[in-house]
């Protein structure tokens, strides 16, 4: 993809990477990618939980149409038990991991959810969401923009680079509200939870919000990509159901 991933321009200075992502862009990605995760769980054949959401995972075109891409932790859920899944190992990345993996709870493509949840706090923000740093005084950087947005601070969360570009708050804190986890007791299984229902409505708001795309240009409009969530996902549909019956 000419743009790479996601996270080279997130997490790098706007010199290092040549490139700023305004908010327009930003929310342009954030809502390609929950219509990505939203055709892999709900318009496949079965759903297909991704398991590894992250901005790496993330792929951006000329246009900075969002592509999902990497099925190589997916998982195939048959939809008979869709809604409880039990898989046997941990699959995902520190950082965008579900609370349910940790606490080895039936696994269902909510856990995806959960990735997109802090995937959107990272659009924002333009920090990875497990930082710590003296600025959120030794917290998780999730944790403290929960903390930071109960005080009504929205802006102190927004990535600092766009403090001198126009910004639609409303959106900011449609994207902000769902993913941020409510701090609970160190030593918890994640030290997180987040209302994931929350979440899940978020992303159906920003599959819903945008315009809807013509039938000629629909998979780019939607921000999925032909070659990643077409003929890619056929193939990892086959490829998963062999290897359910094996």
């Amino acid at each position: 993809m000419r743009n790479g991933s996601l996270d080279n321009f997130l997490f790098t200075t706007e010199e290092q990477s040549g490139k700023l992502l305004n908010w327009e862009y930003r929310f342009k990605i954030a809502l390609g990618t929950a219509r990505g995760i939203t055709y892999l769980h709900e318009e496949c054949r079965d759903c297909i939980v991704h398991c590894d959401i992250k901005p790496e995972n993330i792929l951006l075109d000329e246009n900075y149409n969002s592509k999902v891409s990497d099925f190589g932790l997916a998982k195939l859920v048959n939809p008979k038990d869709h809604r409880y899944r039990t898989l046997t190992s941990v699959r995902g990345t520190r950082g965008y991991l579900a609370p349910e993996w940790l606490a080895n709870l039936p696994i269902t493509s909510k856990s995806d959810v959960y990735s997109y949840g802090m995937v959107l706090l990272e659009i924002v923000s333009g920090r990875r969401n497990f930082d710590v740093s003296e600025e959120t005084n030794r917290k998780k950087f999730s944790v403290w923009a929960y903390e930071e947005f109960e005080k009504g601070n929205v802006k102190g969360i927004v990535d600092k680079r766009l403090a001198d570009h126009e910004m639609h708050m409303e959106q900011v804190i449609r994207a902000i509200l769902p993913p941020i986890p409510k701090a609970v007791p160190e030593g918890s299984v994640s030290g997180t939870s987040v209302n994931v229902s929350g979440s899940v409505s978020a992303l159906s708001t920003f599959a819903a919000s945008a315009v809807a795309p013509s039938s000629s240009a629909s998979f780019q409009t939607q921000g999925i990509s032909s070659s990643v969530l077409g003929r890619n996902v056929e193939k990892a549909s086959s490829s998963l159901l062999q290897s359910e019956h094996d």
